[in-house]
């Protein structure tokens, strides 16, 4: 993995740590190849399968982070990829995609048509599945991002960790258990996508007919079969955050730290400063999944931004 997946940065800010009371560590994954975490997981799944899968080539459905790191890990090891597209992903993902090497189709007004479009050509074509996180092996690939950190920083005590399917989580929570079991894991949904917060406080299997959310990359409608009993097992919490928390979160790296963050890339430090009084830590690592933002969204964000803005009074823990 190490030859081909960046070692990303962990960055810390005195003025976050001022703001929240705690030693703050970015794990900065929007640095990533293509941009976001999802490359660690396609690369690790892609060196898993044999010569004989991999000469079949390797499918997938994606709206944009999913598909580029297949793309990506694909075209570094010398693999056919196709990845199915909705007709109305923005085109400068489905360009990017092309431009990793994929053969890219556009089918269907959603995601969920592009998936059962994509599942239909596997089982013509005979390809590998790749799914975006409920398979083993993903998760396996997300996790590595864990070990980095504590090699970058082992007082480490608490991990925030955003949400969609749950495969990063998933990766990550057994990752952290296995090294330090008492470790805390919190996860965080958009409060427009909160399948897995549902599912999980309730014991339930939630499934939305709907989400909203300017997070995209965490937009799932329901969990994974094989991510939710992981999540059960090693998260300790899961909280939402809103859109205009979101907003804020993206408005301060950026002002701040001069960091683009993605909506599902804030996730996490908008959970920091929105619930800061019952997170427990002294050194709290903050994923930043990704960084792939449409910037023409920025006017919006500002504007959603100063609804939410945390002031210090609310977030200093004495």
């Amino acid at each position: 993995m190490t030859p081909i997946v960046h070692q990303t940065p962990l960055l810390t800010s005195a003025t976050t740590n001022e703001l929240v009371g705690k030693h703050v560590y970015f794990k900065m994954e929007n640095q990533q190849k293509t941009g976001a975490f999802k490359f660690r997981g396609a690369t690790y799944k892609l060196m898993q399968l044999k010569k004989k899968q991999l000469a079949k080539g390797v499918i997938t459905a994606s709206a944009g982070n999913h598909a580029q790191g297949v793309a990506l890990a694909a075209r570094k090891l010398g693999v056919k990829a196709t990845i199915f597209m909705a007709e109305k992903t923005p085109l400068a993902k489905v360009n990017a995609t092309k431009n990793y090497g994929a053969d890219v189709v556009l089918t269907g007004e959603s995601f969920q048509e592009a998936y059962e479009a994509s599942l239909l050509h596997q089982k013509e074509s005979g390809a590998v599945y790749i799914h975006p996180f409920d398979d083993y092996d993903i998760m396996t690939g997300q996790g590595t991002m864990v070990m980095e950190m504590l090699r970058q920083e082992d007082r480490i005590d608490t991990i925030i960790v955003p949400i969609g399917g749950g495969g990063l989580i998933s990766g990550v929570a057994v990752a952290a258990k296995h090294v330090n079991r008492n470790m805390k894991i919190i996860g965080v949904q958009a409060e427009g996508a909160k399948a897995i917060y549902e599912s999980y406080h309730k014991n339930i299997v939630k499934e939305l007919d709907t989400v909203s959310t300017i997070a995209e990359g965490i937009a799932v409608k329901k969990p994974g079969e094989k991510t939710l009993p992981i999540i059960r097992k090693y998260v300790d919490d899961i909280v939402t955050v809103t859109d205009e928390e979101i907003a804020a979160a993206i408005y301060y790296m950026l002002e701040r730290n001069k960091t683009l963050m993605e909506g599902a890339g804030a996730a996490a430090l908008a959970a920091l400063f929105a619930h800061n009084d019952k997170i427990h830590s002294r050194h709290c690592g903050i994923i930043v999944s990704g960084g792939n933002l449409d910037i023409s969204l920025m006017a919006k964000i500002e504007q959603m931004a100063k609804k939410a803005e945390p002031r210090e009074e609310q977030l200093l823990v004495v």
